[in-house]
């Protein structure tokens, strides 16, 4: 599946507009305060990149569902709960079915 923020992906044609597909991924552990800030940042990023490709997975998961072989117009958006520690990623875009121009 072909992934991207762009409108359009070149050496492609969009030739169906699938529908709008999100990939929403919580994480499910809280990031505690008791050590020190750099494990605590070192810790938030990790969570932020497994989280991140969660929201990717079930995106591709929602396009699939649509019979949809690429996805356009993709935007994160990533929350921060400060006082509970918990992440939220969002992935949204376009799904779509391309077909290639050559």
């Amino acid at each position: 599946m072909i992934l991207t923020t762009t409108n359009s992906i070149e050496g492609f044609k969009i030739i169906d507009y699938k529908g709008i597909v999100t990939g929403v991924a919580v994480n499910r552990k809280q990031t505690g305060m008791s050590f020190s800030m750099t494990k605590y940042y070192d810790s938030l990023e990790s969570n932020i990149e497994e989280i991140k490709e969660v929201g990717f997975q079930k995106l591709k998961d929602n396009a699939k569902k649509l019979n949809a072989n690429a996805v356009v117009g993709i935007n994160v958006d990533i929350e921060t709960f400060a006082t509970s520690g918990i992440l939220m990623i969002s992935v949204t875009g376009t799904a779509v079915h391309v077909v290639s121009e050559k």
